[in-house]
């Protein structure tokens, strides 16, 4: 990437900014950082804050940018880094997250997300910082809510790919998209977030996002289910992290520990982890027990 100016791995066909700088290990990145930016995939969250710890000051401000949740913990990613760093400092965290592809954002292609933080304060001052002609942030100080959406909306999402990959029409989709997004709504109420949010960017931008677009890598690894392909098969093909396949035994974990029906991530549970057919889980799914909305 110094050489060449370019991702070409993930982010190909894209010239990096003459003023950034390409380095490949921590301490040089962290190096008089104001703003630290983490954007790994969840289940690497923990590992790289503890090999960045030494090098972190009390000073820096921490954003996250990952939409997973950490398995066993069950903890969101702004809860793991709290955690990591709480033996050496008071960290000021920040999440964001909303409906972007970064190929659209690497386009100049106007995007709009959220930054939550429960000091308004880091909330806004982030929200100043990253926000741009083509990039616009809105601020909130529900983490819990940006980031439950964030994260349960790639379990849904497999599920979109699902119905795509079955050929099937609309009317699927718009009653995967609207009961994902009340599952979604349901946990991160029970566990204090708030259900306007996950009615904005964070929760139904992303959602509506993800189950549509074609470089989604969650709805692209659930249509490869759709056609017969295996689980293991599917993600050893794939360069990125589907996030949807780790987060889906966690939401199943957090649907139970707070007492929340969320028959759709139960049903993703079937297929990835026992081997329930798309259309058997679809089955299930449309004879459930009848009830109000």
């Amino acid at each position: 990437m110094r050489g060449s100016r370019e991702n070409d791995v993930y982010l190909s066909g894209f010239q990096l900014p003459e003023h950034v700088e390409v380095v490949s290990d921590l301490p040089s990145a962290l190096e008089g950082a104001e703003v630290v930016l983490s954007v790994m995939p969840s289940h690497l969250v923990r590992h790289l804050y503890q090999e960045m710890s030494p090098y972190l000051l009390e000073s820096m401000l921490f954003v996250s940018a990952t939409k997973g949740l950490e398995n066993g913990s069950l903890l969101r990613a702004s809860e793991v880094i709290g955690a990591v760093l709480a033996s050496r400092m008071q960290p000021r965290i920040a999440v964001i997250s909303g409906p972007t592809f970064a190929r659209e954002v690497a386009r100049f292609e106007p995007t709009a997300l959220v930054v939550a933080s429960s000091d308004t304060a880091l909330a806004t001052r982030i929200q100043v910082a990253f926000s741009g002609p083509t990039f616009r942030l809105y601020s909130s100080f529900d983490t819990v809510g940006v980031e439950i959406g964030g994260a349960i909306k790639n379990v849904v999402a497999i599920g979109a790919g699902v119905l795509h990959g079955m050929g099937l029409g609309h009317n699927p989709m718009a009653a995967l998209i609207t009961r994902g997004l009340a599952e979604m709504t349901r946990l991160a109420v029970a566990m204090g977030g708030r259900a306007q949010t996950l009615a904005g960017l964070a929760g139904l931008g992303d959602l509506v996002l993800t189950c549509n677009g074609e470089l989604s890598r969650n709805r692209t690894l659930g249509v490869e289910l759709a056609h017969g392909r295996k689980l293991e098969e599917i993600v050893g093909s794939m360069r990125m992290v589907a996030e949807g396949v780790k987060t889906t035994n966690a939401a199943v974990d957090l649907a139970q520990r707070y007492g929340v029906e969320m028959p759709i991530a139960a049903q993703m549970s079937q297929m990835l982890d026992f081997g329930v057919s798309p259309r058997d889980a679809i089955q299930r799914l449309m004879e459930r027990s009848l009830k109000g909305e």
